[in-house]
């Protein structure tokens, strides 16, 4: 981090992987439930595809290939992961700490629905400190990795994007940050990345920084 430039005047967080550690959850579902539409994809494939997307890029994904996404999958994904966050979700060590304790405004900004959002930040005790500065891809016309998500998020909180910083734990979310003129953090401490290189893969994509604890988030 270079330490001369000086704290941001808005932070925007993504949802899944930085706040709560659900991208495993969320995509452990997905498989599962495209496997009971018949269509094969594994946690593994799940993850390289879809981390950090929207459903609708799940859905032009598959169109792509020529395969339609049944009418009912979109339902049963919501009520899987629903039930699935209210049992198992945590939040990620220590950001309740982090973000209490931030001076600057802050928002989140998540490639989920704002119903999947607002439920991870209540079953996790985060609520409170978002309020309703959510902001999801529903809002916007493209969705990460296009940066229109994020410019929407420092529209909305009255802040230039020069002066903004992103803090995100996908590829697709830090190329959106960039491409929005925002200094982007990459986060790796969430599950999803206990196996795989996601200091290689961030940096790949642009991150300005990369960590793993939220406990070291001002350090250098």
């Amino acid at each position: 981090m270079d330490l001369s430039r000086p704290k941001p005047d808005l932070i925007i967080f993504d949802c899944d992987g930085v706040l709560v550690d659900s991208e495993l959850l969320s995509c452990r579902c997905l498989s599962e439930v495209l496997t009971e539409f018949g269509i094969s994809l594994s946690l593994e494939q799940a993850l390289q595809l879809f981390l950090g997307r929207s459903t609708k890029a799940i859905e032009q994904h598959y169109r792509d290939l020529g395969q339609i996404v049944p009418d009912g999958f979109l339902p049963r994904l919501k009520a899987r992961v629903q039930t699935t966050f209210a049992s198992s979700l945590r939040p990620i060590p220590d950001v309740a700490a982090v973000v209490s304790e931030l001076t600057m405004p802050f928002c989140v900004a998540s490639s989920s629905d704002l119903d999947r959002v607002s439920l991870s930040l209540d079953v996790t005790g985060l609520a409170s400190h978002f309020g309703d500065r959510l902001y999801t891809a529903q809002m916007v016309r493209h969705g990460k990795p296009a940066p229109d998500l994020f410019l929407y998020a420092a529209e909305k909180m009255d802040v230039q994007p020069s002066r903004t910083l992103v803090i995100e734990d996908s590829a697709s979310g830090v190329q959106a940050a960039k491409a929005a003129g925002m200094m982007v953090w990459g986060f790796v401490g969430g599950g999803h990345y206990l196996s795989r290189d996601g200091r290689a893969i961030l940096s790949a994509a642009g991150a300005d920084r990369v960590f793993a604890r939220m406990s070291d988030f001002w350090e250098a």
